[in-house]
């Protein structure tokens, strides 16, 4: 079944268009890499999807619910979680909090709750930390939870901010380039993350540079140009696709 459904979508800056015709969808638990060069619109299309830019046209659907024109908060609230591709935690709050924070959309607490610490609000709070505890150990966080966020390393930092979104207990997960600036060893341990949440029925659109962990990972392969998709299907097939491999992948296509 179709979870996100992207049609003709268009968006423009001043004169510039910098998604032209768009159009993609993403089963239910499924893996979609978007690649591209640099400038390609894929970070633009991913703000379209979360309601960070208003598409200047064309259609964003989530299990046929219309998402143009919603908050990000309220995209969120339907089930939209992502990661940035520049580190977006709060660095002086403690990594367990920052995780916490991603709670906030399931959680059943009034401002008199929180000033009076009802019964209610201790439940929560307790549900909240208990929360926060399983999905670090789902993501494989080692590092101190009560310091601040600001002091793990940066693969810690990217496991955490995923660790966050997935306290939203997102349907749909979108990753802006979680790969960048990890080592080999962490890479391999982000590939085995990636399917750990996809046996969650999680489905995952992922926007990434390392060619080896898309061909990996991926179920299916977007390729953006211009803000214009130039191929759609399975890894094995677009590598060996004339229009990629003179965009953007180089060389001679593989036999």
């Amino acid at each position: 079944m179709t979870l996100l459904d992207v049609a003709d979508l268009r968006l423009s800056f001043g004169g510039l268009l910098a998604i032209d015709g768009l159009s993609f969808s993403v089963g239910e638990g499924e893996i979609v890499s978007v690649i591209g060069p640099n400038g390609a619109g894929k970070t633009s299309a991913f703000n379209c999807v979360t309601g960070f830019y208003r598409p200047s046209s064309g259609r964003i659907a989530l299990r046929g619910k219309d998402l143009r024109g919603l908050r990000p908060s309220a995209v969120a609230g339907l089930g939209v979680a992502r990661t940035f591709q520049n580190l977006r935690l709060f660095g002086e709050l403690s990594v367990l909090d920052n995780v916490r924070a991603g709670t906030h959309l399931w959680l059943r607490q009034s401002v008199f709750d929180a000033l009076l610490h009802t019964p209610r609000y201790r439940r929560s709070e307790r549900e909240c930390t208990e929360q926060a505890h399983h999905w670090l150990d789902f993501v494989g966080l080692r590092g101190d939870r009560y310091g601040p966020a600001r002091a793990l390393s940066y693969g810690e930092q990217r496991r955490t901010e995923i660790a966050r979104a997935l306290a939203r207990h997102p349907s749909l997960l979108l990753l802006d380039e979680p790969a960048a600036g990890l080592n080999h060893g962490e890479k391999a341990e982000l590939l085995s993350l990636i399917r750990r949440i996809q046996n969650l029925g999680v489905a995952i659109v992922l926007i990434e540079h390392d060619m080896g962990l898309v061909m990996e990972v991926s179920e299916r392969v977007v390729v953006l140009n211009f803000g214009r998709e130039i191929a759609d299907g399975r890894p094995e097939d677009v590598r060996r696709d004339p229009a990629v491999i003179e965009a953007y992948l180089g060389g001679e296509p593989h036999a």
